[in-house]
Parts: structure tokens; C-alpha cells; sequence
């Protein structure tokens, strides 16, 4: 295991004060950014650690990882979104409701209640030219703290967080069951 130790395996949780905290950023064409950012939701969840997930787009949405962080005391859920916002017809209140997440994700992170933050589909944000990777860079390097782990998912990354990133993976699609006319499926894509 890379950057482990038998004692970082078999060790409780660590402290605050011991902990270095990583930014990620999960983005690209293919699938599988958000539901890598869940199976670090889950994994901290299992050490002990206060998780939120903020999610920008999929609304009223149901999923199976929200329902599976339902039965967790230490996750904490937000799906607040419009919904998909590629078949917008009103784009003046997707930016309005994207700049209200944004408010409620930094107050959130201001909060110092968790340890693990998810922002959930935030890149695209940036991509529609809702948000910008500057405005978003800047307020984690000034105001995110040094414990908390943090990740940004969705596709379009700009380069800004990109660069702040401890770790930045892009995802390529090779191969997907859409393309062949196979619909979202239960327990997979949602």
C-alpha cells in the first residue's frame, strides 16, 4: 500500500492536528467521478469521520448512495440541485441556484463540523460559466482547513482547481452501456 505504514492500518482515527488534509478533483468524459468520491465518502465514514456531500445538479434525484448514507449518523446529505441542467430551459435559475449551493458549501466548510466535504457535480458549474475556478481556488487555498480533505467532482475542471488539487484524476470513457442504447440502471448508474 503506497504511503502506509502497519501502524497508519491498525491506528484509530487520526486527530485533527495529525491530519493532512487532501484536496481532490475527479473530472472528465467518463464515468465514475462521483461514485469515486462516494467510496471515500463511505471509507472516512467507516473511520468515524463527519461527512457532507453537497450535491449541485441532481435535485430530488433518488440514488442508492443516498440512501446508503441514510443508514450513517456521521454522512450528511444535500442533493440541491435543479436537476439536469443540460435540459435547462431556464438557465438564469440554474446560475442563481448554483451560486446559493456555492453560499451553503462555503459555510459548510467555514463550519469545521466535518471532515470530509464532497462538492458533487461543481465543476460543471464552471463549465456552464456559472461559478469560475478562480473564485472557487481561491476561497479553498484562503479558507478551507489544513485537516479537512475535500473533492470536487463533475467534468469541465477547470485548470485553477486542477493546479490547486492534491490529487486531480481525469476519467475516459472507452466503452459505455448508453451508447448502445442500454438506459441508466438501478444499483449501477444511480
Amino acid at each position: 500500500m503506497r504511503g502506509s505504514t502497519t501502524d497508519d492500518r491498525t491506528a484509530e482515527m487520526k486527530t485533527r492536528d495529525k491530519r493532512r488534509g487532501i484536496t481532490l478533483v475527479n473530472t472528465g468524459d467518463g464515468k465514475g467521478k462521483s461514485s469515486s468520491a462516494f467510496g471515500v465518502v463511505f471509507r472516512a465514514a467507516g473511520w468515524g469521520m463527519r461527512v457532507c456531500v453537497i450535491q449541485f445538479i441532481k435535485g430530488r434525484w433518488k440514488t442508492g448512495e443516498e440512501q446508503a448514507a441514510k443508514r450513517f449518523e456521521n454522512i450528511e446529505w444535500h442533493a440541491l440541485g435543479d436537476g439536469f441542467t443540460w435540459d435547462t430551459q431556464n438557465p438564469q435559475q440554474d446560475r442563481k441556484t448554483s451560486r446559493e449551493i456555492w453560499e451553503f458549501c462555503k459555510a459548510k466548510i467555514r463550519s469545521q463540523d466535518y471532515d470530509l466535504v464532497v462538492l458533487d457535480e461543481i465543476n460543471y458549474c464552471c463549465g456552464y460559466g456559472w461559478l469560475t475556478g478562480t473564485e472557487i481556488a481561491e476561497f479553498i487555498r484562503r479558507e478551507k482547513p489544513a485537516w479537512m480533505h475535500l473533492i470536487l467532482t463533475g467534468r469541465q475542471a477547470p485548470t485553477e482547481l486542477i493546479q490547486m488539487a492534491d490529487t486531480a484524476t481525469e476519467m475516459r470513457p472507452i466503452k459505455h452501456a448508453f451508447d448502445t442504447g442500454i438506459k441508466a440502471e438501478q444499483g449501477v448508474e444511480f
